[in-house]
Formats: C-alpha cells, sequence, structure tokens
C-alpha cells in the first residue's frame, strides 16, 4: 500500500489536503491517510464493478426467483457499503504494518536471489493458501455456535446477485479477508503483485455471485465459480472454497453444480415462467 499512500500524498494529499506541519511520513497522518483511501478504494472497487456485473453479466431473470427478497438489491448494497466502512478499521492496521515494514512485501525483483521464478510461483501460493485457510474459516462461520451471529446475514440471500459479493456482517467479512493480509507477513510477494490480486479477489468475490453459470469445460471440476457458490447459498452445506474445488473434495462438502446439471436457479424460473407460476 505504500506505492498507493506515496501517489496520494505527492498528487493530492500533501498539496491540498494536509498543513505542511504534517510530515508525510507521520505515524498519524499515515493511518489517518490510509483510513481514506482504503475506504474510498474499497468502495468504489466493489460499486464499480458489482455494477458492471450486474448490468452487463448478471442474468436479470434470477429476479423473478421466489427466492429472491424484495428489495434485495438495495438491502445488498446498504449491508456491502456498511460492511466495507467497518472493515475498513481492522483492515489499516495491516496496511500500517507493511508500510512500516514488518512484512515481507519487497519493491524490486532484482532484491530476490530466485527472481521472475519467485513472482510466478508467489502468485500461485497466495492463491494456495487463501483458497485453504478461507475454506476452513468458512466452514468454523457455518457452526450452528457463530453461524447465527455472523454468517447468516450474506445467507439471507439465497439467489445473490454481484452485490452480495461484500454483502457480510463486518467482523465475518474481515475474518474472511484475513488469509489475504496475512500471507505476505509469511511469505515474499512483490508490492505491485500484492496490489493486483488485492483487486483480483475484490473482482472475483463479484464474480462468484453474478449468476453466470458458464465455465469452460476442461475448468468445470477445478474451479468454484457462480455455478458452484450459488448451490452454497442455496444448500448451506456445500462448496465452501474461494477459487477452486479442492478443499471442497478433500473436506467432503463438495457438490457438483445444480446450473450445469440444468437443475439451477436459472432453470427453476424457466419451468415456472413455462407453467405460467412465474411472478411478475
Amino acid at each position: 500500500m505504500d506505492y498507493v499512500l506515496e501517489a496520494a500524498d505527492r498528487n493530492l494529499l500533501t498539496p491540498y489536503v494536509y498543513p505542511a506541519s504534517w510530515p508525510e511520513g507521520g505515524a498519524l497522518r499515515q493511518v489517518l491517510s490510509l483510513l481514506l483511501l482504503t475506504n474510498l478504494g474499497a468502495e468504489l472497487l466493489y460499486l464499480g464493478f458489482a455494477s458492471l456485473s450486474f448490468y452487463y453479466v448478471f442474468d436479470h431473470r434470477l429476479m423473478k426467483h421466489p427466492l429472491f427478497l424484495e428489495n434485495q438489491v438495495q438491502r445488498e448494497i446498504k449491508l456491502g457499503v456498511t460492511s466495507i466502512f467497518w472493515m475498513s478499521f481492522p483492515t489499516v492496521a495491516f496496511f500500517f504494518a507493511e508500510i512500516r515494514g514488518h512484512s515481507k512485501l519487497y519493491d524490486n525483483i532484482s532484491d530476490s536471489s530466485s527472481g521472475w521464478p519467485l513472482v510466478i510461483l508467489s502468485i500461485g501460493g497466495f492463491l494456495f493458501f487463501t483458497d485453504m485457510v478461507i475454506y476452513w474459516l468458512h466452514r468454523i462461520l457455518h457452526h450452528k455456535s457463530v453461524y447465527k451471529y455472523l454468517h447468516k446475514q450474506h445467507h439471507i440471500f439465497k439467489v445473490p446477485t454481484p452485490f452480495a459479493s461484500h454483502a457480510f456482517h463486518p467482523v465475518d467479512g474481515f475474518l474472511q479477508s484475513l488469509p489475504y493480509h496475512i500471507y505476505p507477513f509469511l511469505f515474499p510477494l512483490h508490492k505491485v503483485v500484492y496490489l493486483v490480486l488485492f483487486v483480483f479477489v475484490n473482482v472475483w468475490t463479484i464474480s462468484i455471485h453474478d449468476g453466470d453459470f458458464r465455465i469452460p469445460w476442461p475448468l468445470i471440476e477445478v474451479i468454484n465459480g457462480a455455478a458452484h457458490h450459488v448451490d452454497h447459498h442455496l444448500y448451506f452445506y456445500f462448496n465452501y472454497g474461494q477459487y477452486f474445488t479442492l478443499w471442497d473434495r478433500l473436506g467432503g462438502s463438495y457438490r457438483h453444480s445444480s446450473a450445469l446439471l440444468g437443475k439451477g436457479p436459472l432453470d427453476h424460473v424457466r419451468k415456472l415462467s413455462a407453467a405460467g407460476k412465474l411472478r411478475r
């Protein structure tokens, strides 16, 4: 995040926002700046990409499904925007530690003896690590002792839209984001790669709620996309994974996508429409 902070300081915060008496390297100023940038960036990322997905990818016929709630889109957006705001506070603690040099993030590929191979390996390591940890965190959040307090807010949306992607209880959302923040404190990662992956995980989270159930056939059994994730919303105990189906298979919670078998929520809408029972 130091790249983002330096650019914001250079082009906006130093010349137009902060008094000259506040040095750029001051801890309080950095925390306040990170809160501003994290909130602004995350909200724009969420609303921008979710809006594009909703209007250009999401199949609006799904809104006629019997389980689609009244005013659901507005409820998803309200919860998502609120959650991102509250999540930003603990998130900034990690970003502050990063810019203070306490992580294993590095600037130059030449700083590493492994060079580009380490960059490529770190991307795979990030995806593997975060997918694994999120899987187990997700299962824990479904345990009856905590579910109704945290994760239930997300699961009221049985047939989600892209705006449901960030519609969590703030504690739930932050817990599921922890693996992303922990990884660069455990393993080396290039700073630009980290920023790209930060955007990627947010866009991916939107994509698995976008109602587009198409998956390239060689990847059907590997990728945990929207077709698999909607079954998680509908059937609760299956498909906890974030990117891949690996941990669901190992954990006994894998369910082949009902949408890919012609039994998904859009198929149900089509049947109701054919029978003249579709709500208007």
